[in-house]
């Protein structure tokens, strides 16, 4: 499974089962750069277990908004549409993995 790319219009639906890593990102982002892969990395490994998206703010300043997210990366996990973690800047992947195990 790869990391999908999500928009403001289906973000709703993208979160709302299960767990989900949610990367809110730009391409500007130096390190969102360095997170891409790790999080590519990581989606390959964890499987049906959870899904990872990415949302571009820059495109998609709703859900930024609503998420009152102010600096990027910032990671969210939700669990069935609720938010159960945040994390900003660059994490390293075992705390990622461990995240979305708690979630």
């Amino acid at each position: 499974m790869s990391v999908q790319p999500i928009t403001d219009a289906i973000f709703q639906n993208e979160t709302a089962a299960g767990t989900v890593l949610v990367d809110f990102w730009a391409p500007w982002c130096g390190p969102c750069k360095i997170v891409a892969p790790i999080l590519d990395e990581l989606s390959t490994e964890i499987g049906d277990k959870a899904k990872i998206v990415k949302i571009n703010v820059d495109d998609n300043p709703e859900s930024a908004a609503k998420y009152n997210v102010m600096s990027i990366p910032t990671l969210l996990i939700f669990k069935d549409g609720q938010v159960v973690n945040q994390l900003v800047g660059v994490q390293p992947k075992v705390l990622l993995e461990a995240a979305i195990k708690q979630a």
